[in-house]
């Protein structure tokens, strides 16, 4: 591996043998940094914005550079050089202070350069490299007469304005040094929406909503977009707990969720017993007395069967429940399925697993009830007399599968955890699929709606 210093030059045909590069950078400091990604034109402007890839625009239009995890001082991308069109033949990767501080403060940075696994170039720098730079140029990927790759190291005092105006891009003139950049997308304007307007009809969605939020920050998912579909139980057994309202009130905790991974609102509602059912969307809107109004329209009924439903799902989301070959969409599905007791159809519900596997659809399972897997530990009295969850915990080790695509957790009390620890729960392995899935190419970077 090649360690660059600053202004160093290489061809990255002597150091990488693929044209697909992976990008990683890091920077510790106790304040937040934005990283992006600027593609210029060969006159080192940016000529058009879609090629400005950070926190609120993960992807170029043909997803030749995509932003695979973005946080605070922390960012990976992912570029396809054969791709890149002629107006975007130089990306420069840059860091931005987001409130006060300067470079110097840093602890320590580095960014990192990889291709089929294996790093090929890096360059760390520290805080000592600058004096007063809000806005530092980290490195750049540029092509004459073939790719290469330099360190750069340099800054800008005037943050992220200074860097803008540098790059040919327009700046605001309200803007300050210490705002985002400015650019806007469609989802980005609709979320602003939809929270005003949870703000106005559901404050209680809102309040959860920001929890699911500093939950999705954590995992790095903040910009992250997926579909969210609720599937739940409605064998005999679940009665009580659908009187009490603790499955309403469940419900809007996955409603919240929904409204930080989409921009529409709503959850699409499934339902399993004997049978399964599709019942429309839960909505912010429609949310009070809404699983009221559904036990009126499908009463509780007798067998427990996921298979049934897990296929009912894939058809509504895929339009089809045979599959054995990888297939891609632009937003993946996040399911959550609750239940209070085993299936009568194992073998059906494996088969179900096995060959979603191959599409971007992720099973977080929920039990309701004592099992090994309970997320407050038990005694031994207690554990005897546990519920039998014993299959649910074996999905996670299922062999046969494209991808792990299912997690399991179990509550004996739906409401007798707090939102945060639930929302944790619930992204336990979710980010870990979200990335083999996309390096899998399940999952595709147009971000629109499936």
């Amino acid at each position: 591996m090649k360690s660059l210093v600053r202004g160093e030059k290489i061809k990255i045909s002597d150091w990488s043998p693929s044209h697909l590069i992976q990008v990683d950078v890091e920077i510790q400091s106790s304040f937040e940094i934005d990283i992006t990604c600027f593609g210029l034109n060969h006159e080192q402007k940016l000529t058009d914005d879609r090629y400005m890839i950070f926190y609120n625009q993960s992807e170029s239009p043909a997803q030749e550079i995509r932003l695979l995890s973005n946080k605070s001082g922390s960012a990976a991308f992912s570029i396809d050089l054969t791709k890149l069109p002629s107006s975007s033949q130089q990306l420069v990767f840059t860091a931005t202070i987001d409130g006060n501080g300067t470079m110097s403060m840093i602890s320590s940075g580095i960014i990192r350069f990889s291709s089929n696994g294996q790093s090929f170039a890096e360059y760390r720098f520290t805080g000592n490299d600058f004096q007063n730079e809000k806005a530092i140029i980290i490195s750049e990927i540029y092509f004459k007469a073939l790719w290469r790759l330099s360190s750069v190291g340099n800054g800008f005092n005037g943050g992220l304005a200074a860097l803008l105006k540098h790059f040919g891009g327009e700046v605001a003139e309200e803007q300050t040094e210490a705002s985002s950049p400015p650019v806007s997308t469609p989802i980005q304007n609709n979320k602003i929406q939809l929270e005003k307007k949870m703000a106005e009809k559901a404050p209680k969605l809102l309040d959860l909503s920001k929890k699911a939020k500093v939950t999705l920050e954590k995992v790095g998912l903040g910009t992250h977009q997926a579909k969210v579909a609720l599937c739940l139980d409605i064998s005999g057994s679940m009665s009580s707990l659908y009187r009490s309202g603790k499955i309403q009130e469940f419900s809007e905790k996955i409603l919240a969720l929904a409204t930080r991974f989409d921009d529409d609102g709503s959850i699409d509602i499934f339902l399993f017993g004997e049978k399964a059912h599709d019942v429309g969307e839960m909505t912010i809107d429609n949310f009070n007395g809404f699983i009221s109004n559904i036990n009126r329209s499908f009463p509780l009924e007798g067998g427990t069967y996921y298979g049934k439903v897990m296929k009912t799902i894939r058809e509504r989301y895929f339009g089809y429940s045979l599959n054995r070959t990888p297939i891609t969409r632009n937003m993946s599905v996040y399911v959550m399925f609750v239940t209070d007791g085993a299936t009568f159809d194992e073998g059906v519900t494996i088969d179900q697993i096995t060959q979603s596997s191959y599409e971007p659809i992720f099973w977080q399972f929920m039990a309701i009830g004592k099992s090994n897997k309970d997320v407050k530990k038990r005694g031994l009295f207690q554990r005897i007399f546990q519920s039998d969850f014993s299959f649910l915990e074996q999905l996670d080790n299922l062999t046969g599968r494209y991808i792990d695509n299912a997690n399991f957790f179990s509550v004996e009390d739906p409401s007798g955890i707090s939102d945060e620890v639930l929302y944790d729960l619930l992204m336990e392995e979710y980010p870990e699929w979200v990335k083999l899935a996309t390096l899998k190419q399940l999952i595709g970077n147009n971000q629109v709606r499936v």
